[in-house]
């Protein structure tokens, strides 16, 4: 396993009764993440470790993605709004909002930028008239597919390196920061989205 070098760290934390503080005189040394033991009830110091890899996990993950991007003149609420009617094309303004946790004026701008630029349209509800269903065009399916290999390789060898064999520990981990109030709405969602024959 790759080890990382790891500077002189000194690190206070006041999660528990007692203000923890850890003095690492480690530089020029090298830790191994896998030497963190994880059995029994978290210490606050390997919960400050996890937050921190999963800061870096989520800056190197979103980094590819960022530089094409940006080559569109987009950010990362253009490329949420694109995976998710990707992933469930048809949806509803009112369900990408749900999911998004946006509001609707930030909603309503993207997705003007989108329609305009040619990577979503519109559709009439069958039933409702008022209702907007949202669909991407051929050239928007194309850019999610291009943000989105990159992220599924990552994915992909960070649970080989890893040993695991199909990530499901992993997504059980992922589920279980999600707020107990919407885990429910978020495995329904998968579950739907993973009915398509292909994810992208």
């Amino acid at each position: 396993m790759k080890r990382a070098a790891v500077p002189h760290m000194r690190l206070s934390l006041s999660c528990g009764p007692q203000p923890i503080t850890y003095d690492g005189n480690i530089a020029g040394k090298y830790v191994n993440m896998a030497d963190i033991k994880l059995h029994g009830p978290l210490s606050d110091i390997d919960g400050a470790v996890l937050v921190e890899m999963l800061f870096f996990a989520y800056r190197d993950f979103v980094a590819d993605a960022d530089d094409m991007l940006a080559q569109q003149s987009f950010g990362r609420a253009h490329h949420r709004v694109l995976h998710f009617i990707g992933r469930s094309p048809g949806m509803t303004v009112a369900q990408l909002l749900d999911i998004l946790r946006i509001t609707k004026q930030s909603l309503s701008r993207v997705l003007k930028e989108l329609i305009t630029q040619g990577y979503v349209y519109q559709k009439e509800g069958p039933e409702d008239r008022r209702q907007r269903l949202l669909y991407l065009t051929a050239e928007g399916g194309a850019l999610w597919r291009k943000l989105i290999t990159p992220q599924i390789e990552r994915f992909r060898d960070a649970v080989r390196r890893s040993g695991e064999k199909d990530g499901q520990l992993y997504r059980e981990l992922l589920l279980q920061l999600v707020n107990s109030e919407n885990r429910d709405a978020v495995q329904q969602w998968i579950m739907r989205a993973g009915q398509k024959d292909r994810p992208v």
